[in-house]
């Protein structure tokens, strides 16, 4: 392999794609489940139609250790709007040590051809507000929060149930 490449994430993958969300959840130090629970969650949500794992897998050129070092969760929903689904970025990953070596930005350009392919009519992405280089990222990308005509940011709101 010749630096990273992006595939899309199997059932045997869950114990992996679990790892890593939980590192992510760790380096921002959000609570939650543990990565045996998501393993055990990504089992079943990894053989649902209507959601996608990306991973991003590296040679030993790029870390200390090869395969998977970033990955992507997208979930896919019906809408009124556009006669495709609408697709939520839910999750993207890159490891620490590896970030702005483009690997994040391999993910997304995968992530948004495959959900173009399953003719989705646009991608949405929750952002903290705090959180500056991320938000760079997506707006570097295409990326807005401001829909187009208007003067005023989009907000996202939450109510745990």
């Amino acid at each position: 392999m010749l630096g990273p490449s992006v595939r899309l994430a199997t059932v045997d993958d869950a114990d992996t794609v679990g790892g890593l969300l939980r590192d992510f959840n760790d380096e921002f130090e959000t609570p939650g489940p543990t990565a045996e629970e998501f393993a055990t969650r990504f089992r079943s949500l990894l053989g649902l139609d209507d959601v996608l794992v990306l991973l991003a897998d590296t040679d030993e050129r790029l870390d200390s250790t090869s395969g998977p070092v970033g990955f992507a969760l997208i979930t896919l929903r019906p809408t009124p709007y556009y006669d495709g689904p609408l697709a939520q970025l839910e999750e993207l990953y890159v490891r620490p040590v590896l970030r702005d070596r483009g690997i994040g930005t391999l993910i997304l350009t995968d992530a948004l051809r495959r959900v173009r392919e399953r003719g989705a009519g646009e991608m949405h992405i929750n952002v903290d507000e705090v959180d500056v280089d991320t938000r760079r990222f997506y707006e570097r990308h295409g990326f807005v929060n401001i829909e187009p005509g208007a003067d005023y940011r989009m907000l996202f709101y939450l109510r745990e149930l």
